[in-house]
Protein backbone atom coordinates (compact mmCIF):
# COMPACT_ATOMS: atom_id res chain seq x y z
CA UNK A 1 0.00 0.00 0.00
CA UNK A 2 1.48 3.36 -1.05
CA UNK A 3 2.43 5.93 1.59
CA UNK A 4 -0.63 8.13 1.19
CA UNK A 5 0.70 10.78 3.56
CA UNK A 6 3.76 11.76 1.55
CA UNK A 7 1.75 14.00 -0.75
CA UNK A 8 0.56 15.85 2.35
CA UNK A 9 4.02 16.14 3.89
CA UNK A 10 3.16 13.66 6.64
CA UNK A 11 5.02 10.69 8.05
CA UNK A 12 3.23 7.35 8.34
CA UNK A 13 4.07 5.50 11.54
CA UNK A 14 3.00 2.02 12.64
CA UNK A 15 3.52 0.21 15.94
CA UNK A 16 4.90 3.35 17.57
CA UNK A 17 3.79 2.99 21.21
CA UNK A 18 7.39 2.26 22.24
CA UNK A 19 8.29 5.87 21.39
CA UNK A 20 7.27 8.06 24.37
CA UNK A 21 7.00 11.23 22.26
CA UNK A 22 4.79 9.53 19.66
CA UNK A 23 2.61 8.02 22.40
CA UNK A 24 2.21 11.47 23.95
CA UNK A 25 1.27 12.85 20.53
CA UNK A 26 -1.56 10.31 20.34
CA UNK A 27 -2.62 11.16 23.91
CA UNK A 28 -2.82 14.81 22.85
CA UNK A 29 -4.84 13.96 19.73
CA UNK A 30 -7.41 11.99 21.72
CA UNK A 31 -7.55 14.62 24.46
CA UNK A 32 -8.13 17.39 21.92
CA UNK A 33 -10.67 15.38 19.92
CA UNK A 34 -12.66 13.52 22.58
CA UNK A 35 -11.61 15.16 25.89
CA UNK A 36 -10.42 11.82 27.25
CA UNK A 37 -7.05 11.19 28.86
CA UNK A 38 -5.80 7.76 27.83
CA UNK A 39 -2.52 8.55 29.59
CA UNK A 40 -4.30 7.34 32.73
CA UNK A 41 -3.15 3.96 31.43
CA UNK A 42 0.32 4.84 32.72
CA UNK A 43 -1.01 4.39 36.27
CA UNK A 44 -1.61 0.71 35.54
CA UNK A 45 1.34 -0.12 33.30
CA UNK A 46 2.22 0.21 29.66
CA UNK A 47 -0.32 0.58 26.84
CA UNK A 48 -1.96 -2.62 25.65
CA UNK A 49 0.94 -4.65 24.21
CA UNK A 50 -1.36 -6.19 21.59
CA UNK A 51 -2.12 -2.78 20.08
CA UNK A 52 -1.07 -1.97 16.52
CA UNK A 53 -1.50 1.78 15.93
CA UNK A 54 -1.39 3.38 12.50
CA UNK A 55 -0.86 7.14 12.51
CA UNK A 56 0.16 10.14 10.45
CA UNK A 57 2.52 12.67 12.03
CA UNK A 58 3.44 16.15 10.84
CA UNK A 59 6.92 17.68 10.78
CA UNK A 60 6.48 18.96 14.34
CA UNK A 61 5.79 15.44 15.63
CA UNK A 62 2.06 16.01 16.14
CA UNK A 63 -0.18 13.03 15.53
CA UNK A 64 -2.76 14.40 13.08
CA UNK A 65 -4.62 11.13 12.39
CA UNK A 66 -4.73 7.69 13.98
CA UNK A 67 -6.52 4.35 13.89
CA UNK A 68 -5.56 1.48 16.22
CA UNK A 69 -6.33 -2.23 16.22
CA UNK A 70 -5.86 -4.41 19.30
CA UNK A 71 -6.50 -8.01 20.34
CA UNK A 72 -9.69 -8.66 22.30
CA UNK A 73 -10.34 -12.42 22.55
CA UNK A 74 -14.05 -13.17 22.92
CA UNK A 75 -16.09 -16.09 24.22
CA UNK A 76 -18.97 -16.64 21.78
CA UNK A 77 -21.37 -19.54 22.27
CA UNK A 78 -18.80 -21.53 24.21
CA UNK A 79 -15.88 -20.96 21.83
CA UNK A 80 -12.92 -18.63 22.27
CA UNK A 81 -12.75 -16.43 19.18
CA UNK A 82 -9.69 -14.49 18.02
CA UNK A 83 -11.22 -11.01 17.84
CA UNK A 84 -9.85 -7.57 17.10
CA UNK A 85 -11.14 -4.26 18.40
CA UNK A 86 -10.66 -0.89 16.71
CA UNK A 87 -10.23 2.31 18.69
CA UNK A 88 -8.52 5.70 18.89
CA UNK A 89 -9.79 6.71 15.48
CA UNK A 90 -9.37 10.47 15.14
CA UNK A 91 -8.27 13.19 12.73
CA UNK A 92 -7.42 16.76 13.64
CA UNK A 93 -9.99 19.21 12.18
CA UNK A 94 -7.56 20.91 9.81
CA UNK A 95 -6.64 17.54 8.27
CA UNK A 96 -10.13 16.17 7.73
CA UNK A 97 -11.56 15.57 4.28
CA UNK A 98 -8.24 14.47 2.74
CA UNK A 99 -8.69 10.69 2.99
CA UNK A 100 -6.28 10.14 5.89
CA UNK A 101 -8.80 8.31 8.05
CA UNK A 102 -9.90 6.01 5.23
CA UNK A 103 -6.27 5.22 4.46
CA UNK A 104 -5.47 4.31 8.08
CA UNK A 105 -8.62 2.18 8.40
CA UNK A 106 -7.68 0.18 5.34
CA UNK A 107 -4.18 -0.38 6.71
CA UNK A 108 -5.54 -1.58 10.05
CA UNK A 109 -8.13 -3.85 8.43
CA UNK A 110 -5.49 -5.36 6.13
CA UNK A 111 -3.16 -5.97 9.08
CA UNK A 112 -5.92 -7.71 11.07
CA UNK A 113 -6.78 -9.96 8.12
CA UNK A 114 -3.12 -10.91 7.72
CA UNK A 115 -2.95 -11.73 11.45
CA UNK A 116 -5.88 -14.14 11.14
CA UNK A 117 -8.49 -12.43 13.31
CA UNK A 118 -11.91 -14.10 13.02
CA UNK A 119 -13.97 -11.16 14.24
CA UNK A 120 -13.66 -7.38 13.98
CA UNK A 121 -15.46 -5.22 16.55
CA UNK A 122 -15.92 -1.50 16.98
CA UNK A 123 -18.09 1.00 18.81
CA UNK A 124 -18.96 4.10 16.84
CA UNK A 125 -21.32 7.05 16.72
CA UNK A 126 -21.15 6.95 12.92
CA UNK A 127 -22.15 3.41 11.87
CA UNK A 128 -22.78 4.42 8.24
CA UNK A 129 -19.06 5.12 7.88
CA UNK A 130 -18.25 1.45 8.48
CA UNK A 131 -21.13 -0.30 6.74
CA UNK A 132 -19.31 0.01 3.43
CA UNK A 133 -16.51 -2.11 4.93
CA UNK A 134 -18.84 -4.96 5.83
CA UNK A 135 -19.62 -4.04 9.44
CA UNK A 136 -23.14 -4.59 10.77
CA UNK A 137 -24.76 -3.32 13.93
CA UNK A 138 -25.49 -5.86 16.66
CA UNK A 139 -28.53 -5.02 18.84
CA UNK A 140 -27.72 -5.00 22.55
CA UNK A 141 -30.04 -5.65 25.49
CA UNK A 142 -30.09 -5.04 29.22
CA UNK A 143 -31.06 -8.13 31.23
CA UNK A 144 -33.51 -7.29 34.02
CA UNK A 145 -33.45 -9.95 36.72
CA UNK A 146 -36.01 -11.01 39.26
CA UNK A 147 -34.89 -10.16 42.76
CA UNK A 148 -33.54 -13.38 44.33
CA UNK A 149 -34.46 -14.49 47.82
CA UNK A 150 -31.96 -12.94 50.25
CA UNK A 151 -29.65 -15.26 52.16
CA UNK A 152 -27.33 -14.67 55.06
CA UNK A 153 -23.76 -14.24 53.88
CA UNK A 154 -20.61 -14.69 55.91
CA UNK A 155 -18.54 -13.10 53.14
CA UNK A 156 -16.77 -9.88 54.03
CA UNK A 157 -17.02 -7.61 51.00
CA UNK A 158 -14.12 -5.23 50.54
CA UNK A 159 -14.13 -2.08 48.42
CA UNK A 160 -11.12 -1.86 46.12
CA UNK A 161 -9.23 1.19 44.94
CA UNK A 162 -7.30 1.64 41.71
CA UNK A 163 -4.85 3.76 43.70
CA UNK A 164 -3.99 0.98 46.18
CA UNK A 165 -1.05 -1.17 45.09
CA UNK A 166 -2.33 -4.40 46.66
CA UNK A 167 -5.83 -3.89 45.23
CA UNK A 168 -4.45 -3.24 41.77
CA UNK A 169 -2.30 -6.34 42.04
CA UNK A 170 -5.39 -8.41 42.90
CA UNK A 171 -7.34 -6.95 39.97
CA UNK A 172 -4.56 -7.69 37.52
CA UNK A 173 -4.17 -11.24 38.80
CA UNK A 174 -7.88 -11.98 38.46
CA UNK A 175 -8.15 -10.31 35.06
CA UNK A 176 -5.31 -12.54 33.88
CA UNK A 177 -7.01 -15.70 35.21
CA UNK A 178 -10.64 -14.69 34.83
CA UNK A 179 -13.36 -16.94 33.56
CA UNK A 180 -15.45 -15.21 30.87
CA UNK A 181 -18.53 -13.81 32.57
CA UNK A 182 -20.74 -15.48 29.95
CA UNK A 183 -20.40 -18.43 27.60
CA UNK A 184 -22.75 -16.71 25.17
CA UNK A 185 -20.91 -13.42 24.62
CA UNK A 186 -18.13 -12.02 26.76
CA UNK A 187 -14.55 -10.86 26.76
CA UNK A 188 -12.15 -13.73 27.34
CA UNK A 189 -9.24 -11.43 28.14
CA UNK A 190 -8.76 -7.66 28.20
CA UNK A 191 -7.19 -5.77 31.07
CA UNK A 192 -6.39 -2.27 29.87
CA UNK A 193 -9.94 -1.14 29.01
CA UNK A 194 -11.22 -2.56 32.31
CA UNK A 195 -8.90 -0.24 34.21
CA UNK A 196 -9.60 2.80 32.03
CA UNK A 197 -13.38 2.36 32.17
CA UNK A 198 -13.19 2.10 35.95
CA UNK A 199 -11.34 5.44 35.97
CA UNK A 200 -13.66 7.18 33.53
CA UNK A 201 -16.85 6.61 35.57
CA UNK A 202 -16.62 7.57 39.28
CA UNK A 203 -19.95 5.81 39.96
CA UNK A 204 -18.38 2.40 39.31
CA UNK A 205 -17.69 0.36 42.44
CA UNK A 206 -15.12 -2.44 42.55
CA UNK A 207 -15.76 -4.90 45.36
CA UNK A 208 -13.90 -8.08 46.25
CA UNK A 209 -16.35 -10.64 47.60
CA UNK A 210 -13.58 -13.24 47.93
CA UNK A 211 -9.93 -13.64 47.00
CA UNK A 212 -11.11 -15.00 43.65
CA UNK A 213 -13.96 -12.68 42.65
CA UNK A 214 -14.32 -8.96 42.03
CA UNK A 215 -17.78 -7.56 41.34
CA UNK A 216 -18.13 -4.37 39.30
CA UNK A 217 -21.38 -2.52 39.93
CA UNK A 218 -23.23 0.75 40.35
CA UNK A 219 -26.33 1.69 42.29
CA UNK A 220 -28.58 4.60 41.39
CA UNK A 221 -31.39 4.99 43.89
CA UNK A 222 -33.00 1.55 43.99
CA UNK A 223 -31.51 0.41 40.67
CA UNK A 224 -28.58 -2.00 40.92
CA UNK A 225 -26.48 -2.51 37.79
CA UNK A 226 -24.08 -5.41 37.55
CA UNK A 227 -21.43 -4.38 35.02
CA UNK A 228 -18.90 -7.20 35.15
CA UNK A 229 -17.29 -9.89 37.28
CA UNK A 230 -13.58 -10.66 37.29
CA UNK A 231 -13.40 -14.10 38.85
CA UNK A 232 -12.01 -17.60 38.50
CA UNK A 233 -15.56 -18.91 39.04
CA UNK A 234 -18.71 -16.87 38.46
CA UNK A 235 -20.81 -16.51 41.65
CA UNK A 236 -24.60 -16.55 41.53
CA UNK A 237 -26.58 -13.33 41.57
CA UNK A 238 -27.93 -14.31 44.97
CA UNK A 239 -24.41 -14.70 46.33
CA UNK A 240 -23.37 -11.33 44.91
CA UNK A 241 -26.29 -9.37 46.35
CA UNK A 242 -25.96 -11.05 49.73
CA UNK A 243 -22.22 -10.34 49.88
CA UNK A 244 -22.78 -6.69 48.92
CA UNK A 245 -25.67 -6.44 51.39
CA UNK A 246 -27.96 -4.62 48.95
CA UNK A 247 -31.67 -5.19 48.30
CA UNK A 248 -32.50 -3.09 45.23
CA UNK A 249 -35.95 -2.72 43.72
CA UNK A 250 -34.56 -3.27 40.22
CA UNK A 251 -31.63 -5.36 39.01
CA UNK A 252 -30.02 -4.71 35.63
CA UNK A 253 -27.33 -7.04 34.31
CA UNK A 254 -25.08 -5.60 31.62
CA UNK A 255 -23.91 -8.87 30.05
CA UNK A 256 -25.62 -12.18 29.19
CA UNK A 257 -26.44 -13.74 32.59
CA UNK A 258 -26.23 -17.43 31.58
CA UNK A 259 -23.69 -18.21 34.34
CA UNK A 260 -25.38 -16.25 37.13
CA UNK A 261 -28.10 -18.74 38.10
CA UNK A 262 -30.55 -15.86 38.38
CA UNK A 263 -33.90 -17.30 37.25
CA UNK A 264 -36.33 -15.39 35.08
CA UNK A 265 -34.96 -12.57 32.95
CA UNK A 266 -36.70 -9.79 31.04
CA UNK A 267 -35.03 -8.13 28.07
CA UNK A 268 -34.96 -4.42 27.42
CA UNK A 269 -33.26 -2.81 24.40
CA UNK A 270 -30.05 -1.07 25.36
CA UNK A 271 -30.32 2.47 24.07
CA UNK A 272 -26.95 3.87 23.09
CA UNK A 273 -25.69 6.53 20.71
CA UNK A 274 -22.60 4.37 20.15
CA UNK A 275 -23.73 1.00 18.75
CA UNK A 276 -21.63 -2.15 18.61
CA UNK A 277 -20.63 -3.24 15.10
CA UNK A 278 -19.02 -6.49 13.94
CA UNK A 279 -17.77 -8.21 10.82
CA UNK A 280 -15.75 -11.32 9.98
CA UNK A 281 -16.27 -15.05 9.62
CA UNK A 282 -17.20 -15.43 13.29
CA UNK A 283 -19.85 -12.68 13.14
CA UNK A 284 -22.54 -15.20 12.17
CA UNK A 285 -21.85 -17.15 15.37
CA UNK A 286 -23.21 -14.25 17.42
CA UNK A 287 -26.77 -15.21 18.27
CA UNK A 288 -29.35 -14.43 20.91
CA UNK A 289 -29.65 -11.34 23.12
CA UNK A 290 -26.35 -9.91 24.26
CA UNK A 291 -24.56 -6.92 25.68
CA UNK A 292 -20.88 -6.08 25.78
CA UNK A 293 -19.93 -5.35 29.37
CA UNK A 294 -19.39 -1.60 29.94
CA UNK A 295 -16.02 -2.53 31.42
CA UNK A 296 -14.95 -3.80 27.99
CA UNK A 297 -16.11 -0.79 26.02
CA UNK A 298 -13.46 0.74 23.83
Amino acid sequence: MADFGREHGLMLRQDYFGDPSAWQALVDLLQDTFSIDVNLQASFGDPDPTSMPFGYFDSDGRCVANFTVFSMPMMINGRTVKAAGYQSGAVRPEWRGRGLYRDLMQRAFAWAIAEGFELDMLLTSKPVLYEGYGFKTVPQHVFVATKPKPVTSSTVARTLSLQATDDLRLMKALLERRKPVSRQFAVARQMEMFHLNACFDPAIQLTAISDDAIVVWTIDGNVFRLLDIAATAIPSLQTILSALDVEPARIEICFPPDLLDCGDIELEPYESSIPLMVRGKAANEITGPLMLSPMAEF
